[in-house]
């Protein structure tokens, strides 16, 4: 099977890329700006993007503003692209609203957190799902239980996926040993890396995809680091490791509080439009300002785009 043919026929695998969002000056989305970051994304080798995840800040968002984002993703995708678009709201009938308009607007698959208002038992978890897959579109579960509370255990997603309810994880939890109990309950559950700063080790366990945060700044080393971690031959693993150890300061700040502004600085600082975030995000304190430019002009002086 080709590497096309494993992107298209489970439109979920491969690299999406988490898209930051740009603003202008008086903080209004820019979406010829992202529209045009679409597109470079496309051109620079990644499989798809996730808008309206945390890194673009969907919290911050109104209802026609998120909406719009998700129909700009899909114009501006060229044929083959993937969108796969942030549903996570408080409600569950309010996350059917936005899988359904995820689909019309020609989304192939979502990602869903669970239920984050709260410390929801596992019943309200799976009911959740249920709502959220009887719409018709390819849910990706969204395992992050520092931010929901809630821990998507493997055994929790082994009947997720059993009941047809979740075709993927994104695992975010950083505790690498999930990926082999989760084959073990799960087998046939697509693992999407869900953390720049663990994708060589999650990429050894038997990764399909990345939901990722720097390839916004630097996309062809993090598709050439990924295709090396997930090939499953020793050579690549070889070439790997090194490439991976040049990169880890920088990609672990993909799992940092500051991520969103990090990794927009990130792009500044390469040419991208990355700029400033909405409120209540404020700007990084000069400190780690200076510790993310440092970091990512590392990275470009060795060569790496």
């Amino acid at each position: 099977m080709t590497d096309f043919e494993k992107t298209t026929d489970r439109p979920w695998r491969g690299i999406h890329v988490a898209t930051a969002l740009p603003f202008r000056d008086d903080l209004a989305v820019d979406y010829d700006a992202f529209a045009e970051h679409v597109r470079w994304l496309a051109d620079n080798g990644m499989d798809g993007v996730t808008p309206n995840g945390s890194l673009g800040e969907y919290h911050t968002l109104t209802d026609e503003e998120r909406a719009r984002v998700v129909e700009v993703a899909v114009e501006a995708s060229p044929e083959g692209f993937r969108v796969m678009p942030g549903v996570a709201a408080y409600g569950s009938q309010e996350t059917v609203r936005w899988i359904e308009q995820a689909g019309e607007a020609g989304a192939q698959s979502v990602l869903l957190l669970p239920p984050n208002a709260y410390r929801a038992d596992r019943e309200t978890v799976v009911e959740h799902y249920r709502a959220a897959a009887a719409v018709g579109v390819p849910v990706v579960a969204y395992n992050n239980p520092y931010d929901t509370k809630v821990d998507l255990t493997p055994d929790l997603l082994a009947e997720l996926y059993d009941e047809g309810l979740v075709v993927a994880v994104k695992e975010f939890t950083g505790d690498v040993r999930r990926a082999y109990e989760i084959r073990e309950q799960a087998l046939g559950l697509d693992l999407l890396i869900g953390s720049d700063d663990v994708l060589l080790e999650l990429g050894l366990a038997g990764a399909v995809g990345w939901i990722a945060g720097y390839p916004n700044a630097v996309p062809e080393v993090c598709r050439r680091l990924y295709d090396l971690a997930t090939s499953g031959t020793a050579t690549d693993v070889a070439e790997a490791l090194p490439l991976y150890r040049d990169l880890h300061p920088l990609l672990r700040w993909d799992s940092k509080t500051e991520f969103v502004q990090a990794i927009k600085l990130s792009m500044d600082v390469v040419g991208r439009p990355g700029g400033a975030c909405r409120p209540p995000r404020r700007a990084l304190s000069p400190e780690i300002a200076e510790r993310v430019s440092a970091d990512t002009k590392r990275v470009v002086a060795q060569g790496y785009r």
